[in-house]
């Protein structure tokens, strides 16, 4: 026996269609203007399954409504309202079952309709593990610690340091002792000449030459770079501004007589004659992306096959360069990598190993073929990773999650040690250990400004 409405049931339910009919707003109903340029980004130095990311909006329309959007579900339980000044802000909930990577995220707007889309990273969250399997000393030194650089000849390791942006007129380069970590010598960089705000010539990234005996630095605000005496750290030579710029990393083969400096944000690494000082013709890289830019960040050396590798931070690529010719070997497709900018090289095994920041993520990739072998996730903000010829360890310093993630050559995570506040490099000694250096967030942070030594233990 079937089921038939009878004709007053029919008649009322035409009569609300046509009332709702009549009273729904159209589906193409007012759009923002033309020139509506709303953009959305997410903070958190760690943002993981189970914490919080904030939500921030900028250039929407006063008065519209807002809802997040990911997949079928609607994050925000009421609709934002963006503030007079086009703004507006939450703390957005991430679920304790969230898969790490990058979600994107419908930012729907209404009254009037604009829509744009929220790339929002989740990272990987690594217990700490393995402490006991590792010896670790530190040492606090000097706000603004960037990056060390061991020196076999001199038996120091170098550390620069610069506090806050433009004008910088706090940075220091110092010498210490590598077993107690104490400082031996530092210096104040120079005044930047023709300039009254008491601007110096801040120093970041760091090489050293062990053959000349001088110790080379990035001045990344002057787009430049200096070089000093190892022995006392005397100037040796400044080179003008706009010599490199955004000067990085720093690089000195000593076999070739070569100095290498990645320029951050252009598309070619500046090269120096070791010994003269002179400048030499620039390393362009050519990238494999259409309309890419390969953009460098850290470079690692292998002097004894006269190979230089870099990373992209523009585009999910490495590229190997003949010491020698200055020529490009090869440019490697990287994959999963997004603002790759460290990079270490195992010289056995022939494979690079590259820090993501925006994967948060270890590549490591066999150069021959240019595959990628082994992803690891390690944590948030992925900066810089240093390999360990004696132990055939790589450790990443993750400077959102805090830690020091240690990866052996199968791709195992063997310790995730913790990095501190802000874990900003990390460089090998050649002996079987690691120099990690940190930031703070203050002068009372007591996990801040430290340089630690991470050796592992003897089984």
């Amino acid at each position: 026996m079937s089921f038939r409405p009878s004709l007053r049931l029919t008649s009322l339910a035409a009569g609300l269609l046509l009332a709702v009919t009549a009273t729904a707003q159209p589906v193409f109903d007012q759009p923002a203007s033309a020139t509506f340029n709303g953009t959305v980004i997410s903070r958190g130095e760690n943002v993981v399954p189970g914490s919080t990311a904030e939500v921030i909006g900028r250039g929407f329309v006063p008065g519209q409504q807002v809802s997040l959007v990911r997949g079928d579900s609607v994050l925000n339980a009421q609709p934002l309202v963006v503030d007079a000044d086009g703004n507006f802000k939450t703390q957005l909930a991430i679920p304790a079952d969230a898969v790490p990577g990058t979600h994107p995220v419908v930012v729907r707007a209404s009254q009037p309709s604009a829509a744009t889309v929220l790339k929002l990273r989740v990272s990987p969250q690594l217990p700490l593990s393995g402490q006991q399997q590792f010896a670790t000393q530190s040492n606090k030194l000097v706000p603004g610690l960037y990056q060390s650089a061991y020196s076999a000849a001199s038996n120091a390791v170098f550390v620069t340091s610069a506090v806050g942006r433009p004008p910088v007129t706090q940075s220091q380069l110092l010498k210490l002792d590598p077993k107690t970590l104490k400082v031996t010598k530092a210096i104040t960089p120079a005044q930047v000449a023709g300039t009254t705000n008491g601007a110096v010539y801040a120093v970041y990234g760091v090489g050293v030459d062990d053959t000349n005996g001088n110790v080379w630095v990035t001045n990344t605000r002057q787009n430049s770079i200096a070089v000093y005496r190892q022995k006392d750290l005397s100037l040796v030579h400044q080179f003008p501004v706009d010599t490199v710029p955004h000067a990085r990393d720093v690089v000195v083969d000593g076999t070739h007589g070569k100095v290498f400096a990645s320029a951050t944000g252009e598309d070619h690494l500046s090269v120096f004659d070791a010994k003269t000082l002179k400048e030499l013709p620039s390393i362009t890289l050519e990238s494999g992306v259409d309309e890419g830019k390969f953009t460098p960040m850290s470079l690692v050396l292998d002097e004894k096959a006269g190979k230089l590798f870099t990373v992209s931070i523009g585009t999910p690529e490495a590229a190997v360069i003949d010491v020698a010719s200055g020529e490009v070997d090869k440019i490697i497709d990287l994959g999963n990598s997004i603002s790759a900018s460290g990079v270490a090289f195992d010289a056995q095994q022939n494979r690079l190993y590259v820090a993501s920041q925006g994967t948060d993520n270890l590549l490591i990739v066999d150069v021959a073929s240019g595959k990628v072998v082994h992803d690891v996730p390690v944590g948030a903000g992925a900066l810089n990773v240093a390999f360990d010829d004696k132990s055939g360890l790589a450790y990443v310093t993750n400077r959102g999650a805090g830690t020091v993630t240690v990866v052996d050559r199968a791709g195992k995570v063997v310790g995730n040690l913790d990095g501190g506040t802000f874990p900003n490099h990390v460089r090998a000694d050649g002996k079987g250990s690691v120099f990690a250096v940190n930031k703070s967030r203050g002068a009372d942070d007591a996990k801040g400004d430290r340089i630690t030594r991470i050796t592992p233990r003897q089984p």
